[in-house]
């Protein structure tokens, strides 16, 4: 919800008003998570990560999230870059040794990761809080801050502070570029800046970050493909070396088409022409401070030409029914459990239409049928259903001829062009809630349409009329199919395959797109779009996924 899906929205948005796109998406790989699951799993961390990436892109490409290609952060060309990086870091003075106090766990025999340490936070109170922030109030922390700490893998409390040397970015002294840079992104969500902002100035400001750990799996501290002297048997830290990912994926992306660097190099190198890309990236909350500092931090320091995000889309939590989603407790409905009891575009709609951007949402049973029941199968799936097969049943499955628009067609062209035009506007300001009612609002439209003119009640009097709002209300299918594909791309292409359309443009100029399917074009009844929740569907879901179990 706060990253895949709504870029994969804006992407296929993009598309749609002919723009050129890339977008990228990667499984975050390396880190103390992949060790303990591949553990669990009995299999070796490689192995484990290679199968959990297949699975990912089974349940992306489930949920139609058209990735131009879905990387892994433990790739050879994120391990080059993210080597290359640090090593230009070193040479300019931001990286530097230090030699630390970190937690070790008697109990697990090892160094803990800073997130596999918790506690109360200091802040706030919370006492689930992380050893390297608190997700409850985005406070940065050490363990050491934490009350109470704990090892999240074992639950042990005989931690112990033992002497370890680290790489650290000296993010302290990129403050005052970064304060510039977050000045002049005026047009950010108010959630992006307020985060990256408090992380800057909250406190002492900025801190330096440790960019390596003690783990045997990630991407080997080494300077020029040498060990890093000191450094032997550590990598780089993950929220170091994950980011970096989003430009070795594209590096990834070439590579598997048969590209060359210039054809990757070229979005992201402002010296080869990345001066004229719009890169905008989509995260949860938790992840901003990340993204707007800490990355930033390293592509500034490098001294190399890199493109830096222009727009950072951020959102707040979906919760589930009055608590938050629990996998160890089977509490919320996941990924592969949706696909298993509704197609994808029902999903899609309910959580593109719901996005937590001002404020967190939560998902209930009884509001996905509602939106689903009214707003997909009563005023788009019923539009679609009773044109056709009104046509179908009075004209023959052909678009009918005769009959001339009047005053009510116009108001209707005017009306629809304006909702069109604000719709765009909510889409190229990633005002993901605010574009969904504004579709909705163009899908009643042609229902409202629809009961007015009554082609129904013309047809026993004037079939010229009646078939001149019918083929007028025929070709406003094709119209949803295009605007609604970014939202619900299934359901766009059935629209468009019963249509016989096999392509459609964007609808700029409403009244031609309106009178583009000209008399005598073939098309079909589509299958129901949409079939409506039932109240024993709900209720049986509501129980099946409510948690409880292991």
């Amino acid at each position: 919800m706060g990253s895949q899906l709504p870029a994969d929205l804006f992407a296929r948005y993009l598309r749609g008003r002919g723009h050129e796109v890339v977008y990228f998406c990667a499984t975050d790989e390396h880190g103390t998570p992949a060790e303990l699951a591949a553990a669990k799993a009995g299999e070796p961390v490689a192995d484990y990560c290679a199968r959990m990436h297949g699975v990912q892109k089974a349940l992306s490409d489930g949920f139609r999230l058209s990735f131009d290609h879905f990387g892994r952060s433990s790739s050879p060309e994120n391990h080059r870059l993210t080597q290359h990086l640090a090593a230009n870091l070193h040479a300019a003075g931001l990286i530097e040794e230090v030699t630390e106090k970190q937690v070790y766990s008697r109990a697990d025999g090892r160094f803990l990761p800073d997130r596999y340490i918790e506690g109360t936070c200091p802040n706030c109170g919370y006492d689930k809080a992380r050893g390297d922030q608190c997700e409850n109030c985005t406070k940065q922390l050490d363990p050491a801050d934490l009350i109470d700490p704990r090892s999240t893998i074992s639950g042990a409390t005989d931690l112990e502070l033992r002497e370890t040397k680290h790489l650290f970015l000296r993010q302290s002294r990129m403050r005052e570029r970064l304060n510039q840079w977050i000045d002049a992104k005026t047009d950010w969500p108010v959630l992006t800046t307020s985060i990256a902002r408090k992380w800057l100035n909250d406190g002492d400001g900025l801190q330096d970050r440790g960019i390596t750990r003690d783990l045997d799996w990630g991407i080997p501290v080494q300077f020029d493909g040498a060990p890093w002297s000191g450094m032997e048997g550590k990598v780089f830290y993950v929220w170091f070396d994950a980011p970096i990912e989003y430009i070795a994926c594209a590096a990834e992306w070439a590579a598997a088409h048969g590209l060359g660097d210039t054809d990757w190099q070229r979005w992201w190198r402002t010296d080869l022409g990345a001066d004229d890309v719009r890169y905008t990236q989509f995260m949860g909350k938790d992840n901003v401070p990340f993204h707007t500092l800490s990355f930033p931090a390293t592509l500034m320091g490098s001294g190399e030409p890199w493109k830096l995000v222009d727009y950072v889309k951020s959102f707040n939590y979906l919760n589930y029914d009055g608590g938050q989603f629990s996998t160890s407790q089977g509490r919320g409905v996941f990924m592969d459990d949706a696909l298993d009891i509704l197609p994808s575009d029902y999903w899609r709609w309910w959580l593109l239409s719901h996005a937590p951007e001002s404020s967190d949402s939560e998902f209930t049973w009884e509001n996905f049928q509602t939106s689903v029941n009214k707003d997909l199968a009563d005023v788009l799936g019923n539009f679609v259903s009773r044109v056709t097969k009104f046509c179908r049943s009075k004209f023959g499955a052909e678009v009918p001829q005769g009959g001339s628009p009047g005053p009510r067609e116009e108001a209707l062209i005017a009306d629809l062009t304006a909702k069109i035009r604000a719709f765009e506007a909510h889409m190229d300001a990633i005002e993901i809630r605010k574009a969904a009612a504004a579709l909705r609002a163009i899908w009643v439209v042609g229902n409202e349409y629809l009961q007015e003119a009554a082609p129904w009640a013309a047809f026993k009097e004037d079939p010229d009329t009646a078939a001149m709002q019918i083929r007028l209300a025929l070709n406003l299918i094709p119209v949803y199919a295009v605007l609604s594909a970014p939202f619900i791309p299934d359901a766009g292409a059935a629209m468009l395959a019963a249509m016989n359309v096999p392509d459609a443009g964007w609808p700029d100029d409403v009244p031609a797109a309106l009178s583009a399917l000209p008399a005598g074009h073939a098309f079909a009844v589509p299958d129901v779009l949409f079939a409506k929740i039932t109240d024993a569907q709900r209720e049986d879901w509501q129980v099946r996924f409510a948690g409880g179990r292991g």
